[in-house]
C-alpha cells in the first residue's frame, strides 16, 4: 500500500467499532444504511453513543422480536438505560452484556 491509500482510509468511529464487534459476535453482517444496526435472528440491536442513545428507541419501533440498545461505551450504556425505563427495550453495553433484558417478545 502506498502513502496515497493509506491517506483516503477513515479512522473509525466507536459506533462502528462496536456495531462490527456485536455483529459478529452476533454472527451477521452490520447493517450500515437504513434500519436497526444489527438484525440477528433472535434480537435486534441498535448501537448508539451517549448523546444518540434516545434516537435507539424510534429505530427499534415495529420489530417483533426482542430488542436492545448497545451502548458504544459506558456513557452511553447508562445513558440508554435511562433512555429506556419503562419500554421494552433492553440495554447491552459495548460487549454485548445485557444490563437490562428486553421484554418484547417475539
Amino acid at each position: 500500500m502506498d502513502c496515497q491509500e493509506g491517506a483516503t482510509q477513515v479512522a473509525k468511529t466507536k459506533h462502528d467499532t462496536t456495531a462490527e464487534k456485536l455483529a459478529e459476535k452476533e454472527g451477521v453482517d452490520y447493517n450500515r444504511g437504513a434500519g436497526a444496526d444489527i438484525q440477528a435472528k433472535r434480537r435486534v440491536i441498535e448501537v448508539e453513543t451517549e448523546k444518540t442513545a434516545n434516537d435507539g428507541l424510534r429505530q427499534l419501533q415495529g420489530y417483533r422480536k426482542p430488542v436492545y440498545i448497545a451502548g458504544a461505551d459506558a456513557k452511553a450504556t447508562e445513558a440508554a438505560l435511562e433512555a429506556t425505563k419503562g419500554t421494552t427495550v433492553g440495554v447491552m453495553n459495548e460487549h454485548g452484556k445485557v444490563v437490562k433484558s428486553s421484554t418484547r417478545k417475539k
